[in-house]
């Protein structure tokens, strides 16, 4: 393990840029959306697509991503990816119709699947364990501070100079963290092209499934997962529909859900030098548990007072920053030599299930409370029951995630 590549803060603050790139291209984008509408002559519905269209290329490059980043090492996959990610932000910036829009998007959602993968995959070859987790933490820090600011950022850029701004500064970013992968990433990996490319995907793809921390890391990452996005899917209506708050005062309370991600990851961090992951996902099934509880209870009540809501909102966010990062590393700790496949199944799994709560939070909504938080009750309880029950899945198997 390459442990002194985790140091520089360059190096560290790199890795977390890439990290952030899908949830910066999405959320910068967003204001533009009405503009780019009236200028294309389109429907709103065709418009609210390049998100869908950017999703589903995010998702459907992850895998692609991992393998390719095993077969022929992590910095030239990084590479051209954002090379890619970068061309397709012009094409944006400059698309005339909205079907080069859409075309432009899935791809720029299939390059973009490098940041998250790749990124990940790199963590895993430079460190192991509770070091990993703690390194992980420091890219959630990260992560958490693009929700909050890019779509401020991007309707000020279309405020000042039109619709197409938040693409062409999209497309600057992605050149941005070209230049800077090329001058600071280093490879971390030793490539393995000595397999028929389909052989080498499904044997890395069985040796995940064949470790059980592996599997264990990768449920605690996915009930969670599909618990937050239910509720960012719910939220505007529970706050500006059925609370009756402006829209500008839903904008500072949902900042305070960055607020509790970066507090759970702060403490996480902090907590990894005394105890092991497995210990700290502890504490954190526990807050995750005890706001869904909570949250169940509301689901029952329905008359509650909006700060009790939100609260256990913010407390299981606080739970999900401080357990994404332990979970995610316990998954990949026994797989350093397919980190890349491993990480885009973490990868692929967790997107799937945030895609399935997300519809479901949809697909019950009927204007009540209840419905809107149900579903994060169910997860929360169902992320401590998990916990609770791991022994179930490992079976005897050992996990040792001391400090170091």
């Amino acid at each position: 393990m390459k442990l002194s590549l985790a140091a520089p803060r360059k190096f560290v603050f790199v890795l977390g840029c890439l990290t952030t790139l899908a949830a910066m291209t999405i959320d910068m984008s967003l204001p533009a959306i009405p503009d780019m509408v009236r200028s294309m002559a389109t429907r709103i519905s065709a418009g609210q697509m390049i998100v869908g269209a950017f999703m589903l290329g995010a998702a459907l490059g992850q895998l692609p991503a991992g393998l390719l980043s095993d077969r022929f090492g992590r910095r030239p996959v990084l590479i051209c990816g954002l090379v890619v990610f970068t061309i397709m932000s012009a094409v944006c910036t400059f698309a005339q119709s909205i079907e080069i829009m859409l075309t432009a998007r899935f791809v720029q959602g299939l390059s973009s699947a490098v940041g998250t993968v790749v990124t990940r995959a790199i963590v895993r070859d430079i460190t192991s364990g509770a070091a990993a987790a703690r390194l992980m933490s420091v890219l959630v820090m990260i992560f958490t501070a693009a929700p909050m600011l890019a779509p401020v950022l991007g309707g000020y850029l279309v405020t000042l100079w039109g619709w197409r701004a938040p693409f062409a500064a999209i497309s600057a970013l992605g050149f941005v963290l070209l230049v800077s992968t090329i001058a600071v990433i280093h490879e971390t990996h030793k490539a393995d092209a000595s397999e028929r490319i389909l052989r080498q995907f499904t044997s890395s793809v069985r040796q995940f499934f064949a470790q059980r921390q592996s599997i264990l890391g990768a449920l605690l990452v996915m009930l969670p997962s599909a618990g937050f996005l239910s509720m960012i899917t719910g939220s505007p209506a529970l706050v500006i529909e059925i609370y009756g708050y402006p829209a500008q005062q839903f904008g500072l309370l949902f900042a305070l859900i960055g607020v509790a991600i970066l507090a759970g990851s702060t403490l996480n961090r902090s907590l990894l030098h005394r105890y092991s992951g497995i210990q700290v996902i502890g504490l954190a099934a526990s807050t995750l548990g005890l706001a869904g509880v909570q949250l169940l209870l509301i689901a029952w009540l329905e008359d509650v007072p909006l700060f009790w809501i939100w609260g256990n909102f913010c407390l299981y966010m606080f739970g999900v920053g401080m357990v994404l990062p332990n979970a995610a590393a316990l998954a990949l700790d026994p797989l350093p030599q397919t980190a890349g496949v491993s990480s885009s199944i973490v990868g692929v799994l967790q997107t799937l299930s945030a895609a399935l709560g997300s519809l479901a939070s949809g697909f019950i909504f009927d204007g009540s409370v209840g419905r809107i938080v149900i579903i994060l009750g169910i997860f929360g309880s169902a992320t401590f029951a998990a916990y609770a029950l791991r022994h179930l899945v490992l079976r005897g198997t050992a996990i040792i995630q001391a400090p170091s």
